[in-house]
């Protein structure tokens, strides 16, 4: 079975409603998985914009999911979770930052890619960004999974 990753908030290739967009409430939208690789001891998780003007925006970089996890909820930056490790996003913060692409623009895809990892945690120095953690993620990445909406402002 491989890796899969849903949302309950939207679907694979759909707008992504604007609760979870920057000019929303900015939430963290639930999602879940599964199918993953028997020998999985993290997980770490990043969120992108492939259609920015000045090339690929990060909106979230999470690293040190637990093994056990089988999705993230709702809201899931604003809770106290101390397995979790969120690294700096591309606007400078370390939490998910929602959909924002410039007024104007057509909609903007917003991938969510999900890994699979044969190290039960990623350890980076805290000036980090979702870039440089991902790129770490990806030496240690056994499976990974992807989903997909779209916003535009």
């Amino acid at each position: 079975m491989a890796l899969t990753l849903i949302s309950k908030a939207f679907a694979e290739g759909t707008p992504i409603p604007r609760k979870y967009a920057l000019e929303g409430e900015n939430i963290f939208p639930p999602l879940a998985w599964g199918g993953a690789p028997e020998k999985t001891q993290s997980f770490a998780l990043i969120v992108e914009d492939p259609d920015a003007p000045s090339g690929t925006f990060r909106h979230c970089g999470i690293a040190n999911i637990p093994a056990q996890w089988t999705g993230l909820v709702e809201s899931l930056d604003t809770m106290q979770e101390q397995a979790l490790r969120f690294y700096r996003n591309d606007f400078g913060n370390a939490r998910y930052d929602g959909p924002r692409p410039p007024a104007g623009d057509p909609p903007h895809r917003y991938i969510f890619r999900l890994a699979a990892l044969d190290v039960p945690r990623v350890t980076l120095p805290e000036a980090a960004g979702a870039e440089v953690m991902w790129q770490k993620v990806k030496k240690h990445t056994l499976a990974e999974a992807s989903l997909t909406g779209s916003y535009q402002a």
